[in-house]
């Protein structure tokens, strides 16, 4: 990637109201992140944005300039060293910020993830599953938060762990693994999607969850409560087509409900790491199902069109997710120009999307 295109790739990916979804379908409409960016203010102009504005080249290129310093580097989806698993996804995140030895991204993963307040013998489980797993060849990916996260990266430092953050690569979250993520930094890697500096924030650790269970061939659910972060991951992992393992707890604790839980519904109930590489192991080496080619362009309609159906759609739309598919069908109206209708809303800030091809007025 030539740095003119490095540049343009980083500013349409930090553009606001640019998520991995409305990047790839710009991507797929335009043909490269230069082109999207001529056509962005226009777009969300038509989709009702009063002050939209652009990162500027400065902007992303003090960002490259200061992750270098760091020693890192910002891998593209589009580059052949970026994370097989991520470039599955139908929208992986457009660009990594990578710190520490980014070859580990190349390597099999399994994520180990669960509780902050985790009991101590879900913290010394986590700590032999991590162990085992690595000298077993897998290199071992968490989020780097308290209890079960920090006990997996710890026990894994000598084999290889990955260290998924919510804000940027160069932000130390909690303060107190400061010791923790310079090991990491320093024996294995820190990841981001986020710009440098970046403090993490609620919206963030979803997307941080995401990214973890993209990266592994699974995820081992240690201790997790209801409702709880590790859930969310778990949920990713089956949307993606990975596989859950979960560990087995006390029902009277409540921190082993979610875990549970997971069983009941059809995880890998998991006492040893050979549990988990009785399922892992044939599927080791295989490739993710990355497509043999660049997805088509999308379908594009003109001003004239999209302005026929923009009611419609609007009207269509509510606080509610409706899938796409749906809108299509009320509006019986082409699907192009329906698509061209929600990405102009999408850049304005006006509609969001949501899991399972949805949409919404934000």
């Amino acid at each position: 990637m030539r740095d003119s295109e490095r540049l343009a790739w980083l500013r349409l990916a930090r553009t606001e109201n640019v998520g991995p979804v409305t990047f790839r379908n710009l991507i797929a409409r335009f043909g490269s992140a230069a082109a999207a960016l001529e056509q962005l203010p226009h777009m969300a102009q038509r989709g009702g944005a009063r002050n939209f504005t652009l990162p500027g080249e400065d902007e992303a290129a003090c960002e490259l300039d200061a992750l270098e310093k760091l020693g890192g580097r910002m891998i593209a989806s589009c580059e052949a060293d970026y994370p097989r698993g991520l470039a599955a996804l139908e929208a992986p995140p457009p660009a990594l910020s990578v710190l520490g030895h980014p070859h580990l991204l190349q390597k099999e993963m399994i994520a180990i993830v669960g509780a902050r307040n985790a009991s101590a013998l879900a913290r010394k489980f986590a700590d032999t599953l991590a162990r085992e797993l690595g000298f077993a060849g897998l290199v071992v990916v968490s989020g780097m938060a308290r209890g079960i996260d920090a006990s997996a990266h710890d026990a894994a430092l000598a084999v290889g762990t990955v260290a998924v953050v919510a804000g940027g690569v160069d932000v130390i979250y909690p303060p107190e693994n400061e010791k923790l993520y310079a090991a990491i930094k320093n024996q294995g890697a820190v990841v981001s999607e986020m710009r440098l500096g970046e403090a993490p924030q609620a919206r963030h650790f979803p997307r941080r969850n995401r990214i973890i269970s993209g990266l592994a061939r699974g995820v081992v659910v240690v201790e997790a409560a209801e409702k709880s972060g590790s859930l969310i991951t778990a949920q990713y992992a089956v949307d993606q087509g990975r596989e859950v393992f979960a560990v087995p707890g006390s029902p009277l604790d409540p921190r082993a409900k979610g875990a549970n839980r997971l069983i009941r519904q059809g995880a890998t109930l998991t006492e040893s790491a050979d549990d988990i590489l009785s399922v892992l192991s044939p599927m080791l080496g295989v490739g993710f199902g990355e497509p043999d080619a660049p997805p088509p362009p999308s379908p594009t309609a003109s001003d004239a069109q999209a302005d026929r159906i923009r009611a419609a759609v609007e009207e269509a739309l509510g606080p509610a997710p409706v899938e796409i598919d749906e809108l299509i069908r009320q509006t019986r109206a082409p699907a192009a120009a329906v698509l061209t209708v929600l990405l102009e809303l999408e850049l304005a800030g006006r509609c969001v999307r949501q899991p399972g091809n949805r949409v919404c007025w934000r």
